[in-house]
């Protein structure tokens, strides 16, 4: 009896596997991967970075997402203008590529990391974290990003890194509100920013690169900012270029500009009012009612051990 063998269609993996995903993954699991990526569009990289890592981060929310239209539309981003809605309108044409980030200070390999290098070194994840600003009101925002303590990891801290500093790109040409006027606040710039070791260890710090499963919108703080949910919004600084590891508390924009209205800490404390109004209650863009304020942001659990000791209304 004649037995027919048919020989089985010839069907790649990349006809099955969404291509983008495909070959982004590749490129994750092949030596020299920044070189490699050199010629792939950054959107569609981290597009498909995220897709790959789009199960649900460790600490992250069940709240309804705030819709992508409020989460890019209504921001704080005084380098281009001190109104919500200005720096969607004129961070449009805001070049972030090239760009790296320098990591230096008291570590034992400094090193100046291309924002593609960030991208394929460190895993990606989604984490839907709550963001509560010091006018009282509050976004769920789902960030993709990797933890800061796997970057400062990677330069080696010595035993004199107490603090990590942080500063914002300098560009009057981009940036509009670095030029006063305007558009411009009384903050002095470049914009800085800075966090207790311990503070930028923790898990929940985030180094964030994308949004919604997509890269930053330039006017969230393209390419790469951080995110610290248990802080009011003003210390999770964007667009940063570079991360130094200090021994001494370093300088911070707000605090230099009205050290009785923000200081260093900035936990979110509905029991610490600030000056011209209440932190007890918060609004939730997209929301009427007001809802009141969490302790931590709702993150006590995990990080109120940090402050165990401290007089949080005096260390504000």
């Amino acid at each position: 009896m004649a037995i027919l063998l048919r020989k089985p269609p010839a069907v790649r993996s990349d006809e099955i596997t969404d291509p983008a995903v495909y070959r982004a993954r590749r490129q994750f699991l092949r030596g020299g991967a920044a070189a490699a990526l050199a010629g792939l569009l950054p959107r569609d990289l981290l597009a498909a970075a995220a897709r790959l890592k789009f199960s649900k981060g460790p600490f992250s929310t069940d709240e309804s997402k705030t819709s992508l239209k409020d989460v890019t539309r209504y921001n704080n981003f005084y380098e281009f203008s001190t109104d919500k809605s200005g720096p969607a309108k004129l961070a449009q044409d805001f070049k972030t590529r090239p760009w790296t980030v320098a990591v230096g200070g008291a570590a034992e390999k400094p090193t100046r990391f291309g924002i593609e290098d960030l991208l394929t070194r460190f895993d990606l994840e989604e984490r839907v974290y709550r963001l509560r600003c010091v006018e009282a009101w509050s976004m769920v925002v789902p960030w993709i990003g990797f933890p800061l303590h796997k970057l400062l990891a990677a330069v080696a801290p010595t035993s004199q890194a107490k603090y990590v500093a942080f500063e914002t790109l300098h560009d009057p040409e981009q940036m509009p509100g670095q030029r006063g006027g305007l558009f411009g606040s009384s903050l002095d710039w470049p914009y800085v920013e800075g966090l207790r070791m311990d503070e930028a260890m923790h898990p929940l710090t985030l180094l964030a690169v994308g949004l919604y499963g997509d890269v930053l919108p330039n006017q969230n703080g393209a390419p790469i900012r951080l995110v610290v949910p248990w802080k009011y919004g003003f210390k999770s600084i964007k667009s940063i270029v570079r991360i130094s590891l200090v021994s001494q508390q370093p300088p911070t924009s707000w605090n230099l500009t009205a050290p009785g209205e923000y200081g260093f800490y900035a936990n979110v404390n509905p029991k610490v009012p600030h000056p011209r109004w209440s932190q007890a209650r918060e609004r939730r863009i997209g929301e009427f009612r007001k809802r009141p304020t969490l302790p931590f942001n709702g993150y006590a659990d995990e990080v109120a051990h940090l402050y165990r000791g401290m007089d949080l209304r005096k260390y504000f």
